[in-house]
């Protein structure tokens, strides 16, 4: 049933947000150098590696400078991606991901394989579901880059804190996996975003 809801949704948004995501598009290519679009390699449903779309919100090549970003104080992001990144609209075009089925609208957030590879067996748990847009991690880090950005060793708190505590809210969601879970956070982060 939620692959059927997966379907229609991400169908229904694609289509609705056509002339918005081709705005959105356009505001990439005139204010920066570079692609609109940024695809990477996670980790997704049973381990397999997929290639997860965004809007491109860093200048080109910043991904090689490291993988974690660190909110307004990161100069690798440019002017229009701080919006972008702000109100979650550079997640748009993983509704693609979802039509496709590569991911879920709700899910645990794909990852790179660097911190996967970290995982200890429970945490691999949550590679059993497809990987999603929004889950409790989600919605609880949404300041993620901010809290990261106050750290002297980003990337060591990111492994050692916020990635444990997220996968611990993964699980949340995955012993409570069913339709009406995955409404519910559907519901939680469209209110989050809009107040």
């Amino acid at each position: 049933m939620i692959r059927v809801l997966d379907f229609l949704f991400s169908f229904l948004g694609l289509t609705l947000l056509l002339p918005f995501l081709f705005f959105i598009g356009l505001i990439i290519k005139l204010s920066s150098r570079g692609p609109v679009f940024y695809k990477q390699s996670r980790v997704g449903l049973n381990g397999v590696d997929f290639n997860v779309f965004k809007f491109r919100t860093m200048r080109i090549n910043s991904d090689k400078l490291g993988l974690i970003t660190v909110g307004g104080g990161d100069p690798r992001i440019t002017s229009f991606g701080y919006f972008l990144r702000k109100y979650k609209l550079d997640e748009l075009p993983q509704l693609l991901n979802v039509f496709i089925g590569q991911m879920s609208l709700v899910g645990p957030r794909p990852e790179v394989k660097k911190y996967v590879n970290l995982y200890t067996i429970e945490q691999k748990k949550v590679l059993s579901i497809r990987p999603g847009i929004t889950d409790w991690a989600s919605i609880n880090y949404r300041d993620e880059n901010v809290i990261l950005g106050k750290s002297s060793s980003p990337e060591r708190d990111y492994i050692e804190k916020v990635m444990p505590d997220k996968l611990g809210y993964n699980m949340i969601y995955i012993n409570k996996y069913g339709v009406l879970e995955y409404l519910k956070i559907i519901f939680v982060t469209l209110w989050k975003i809009a107040f």
